[in-house]
């Protein structure tokens, strides 16, 4: 297995989410201490292919979490979709991956945590720690989906404090924080950036951060359709930024 390692001043971490191999090259080389794999980042990211997440596996050398979620939209899954996951879970376990990231509600907005625990269970069968994504966020009491959380077996959980940025929701990540001790990480998420990172830092005293720290990159190809519109996006990648991944780890915070 592969474990996150501390990086530089005194113990920032960053998870640095990706849809490509070439990003996750860029994070492992910048200092990131893990990756999470997904795909579909426009639609706040999907499964990987099992392709993307072999070659991912073999080339890197840091901590490898992969995103079980099978589609966009929202976080109510049916049955068929239930088994797509437990499916995908054994998939990432079987290919040597250090965790995964899942969440499931109930229509009221509560922890699905019958279903959830046992995709929990699933991949603590291969000793995969898992994250319970932003769907934390659209629960409808956090406290108390924190503790659902908790006691399923979560290793952390990836919030923006039910905001749309982690910025917005800094004083309810710190109470979160509070509330959670040393039971689970709280691991802030959303909108994070070289510029906010420190005051995000004193706001809730948390060091280990999430986020795709992206920048557009324009592709090689010489020729280009004119009539067709999207230009930028299909002529360049958004990928991870070395200079932004960079620019956080060396932060100086007490």
């Amino acid at each position: 297995m592969y474990f996150c390692r501390m990086i530089i001043t005194p113990d920032i971490m960053l998870e640095v989410c990706t849809d490509s191999v070439a990003g996750a090259l860029t994070a492992q080389s910048s200092g990131a201490c893990r990756i999470e794999l997904c795909a579909g980042l426009p639609e706040g990211g999907t499964t990987p292919s099992p392709a993307q997440i072999r070659k991912v596996r073999e080339l890197l050398h840091i901590g490898l979490h992969v995103l079980i979620r099978p589609r966009g939209g929202d976080f109510l899954y049916d049955d068929a979709e239930f088994e797509i996951m437990q499916s995908d879970i054994r998939f990432c376990g079987e290919s040597g991956c250090d965790g995964i990231a899942v969440g499931m509600l109930r229509p009221d907005g509560t922890v699905d945590k019958q279903r959830c625990g046992e995709l929990i269970r699933t991949a603590h069968q291969y000793s995969m720690s898992v994250t319970f994504h932003r769907a934390f966020d659209r629960s409808a009491d956090l406290p108390c989906a924190m503790e659902d959380v908790i006691e399923m077996g979560c290793r952390r959980i990836l919030t923006s404090g039910g905001c749309n940025t982690a910025m917005e929701g800094a004083e309810i990540i710190r109470r979160l924080a509070e509330q959670a001790g040393n039971r689970i990480i709280i691991m802030p998420g959303a909108g994070i950036t070289p510029e906010n990172a420190k005051e995000l830092i004193a706001k809730t005293g948390l060091k280990e951060m999430h986020g795709t720290f992206r920048s557009y990159c324009p592709g090689a190809m010489r020729y280009r359709n004119t009539q067709l519109a999207g230009q930028a996006a299909e002529y360049g990648l958004s990928t991870a930024d070395a200079k932004k991944i960079k620019t956080i780890i060396n932060l100086h915070v007490s």
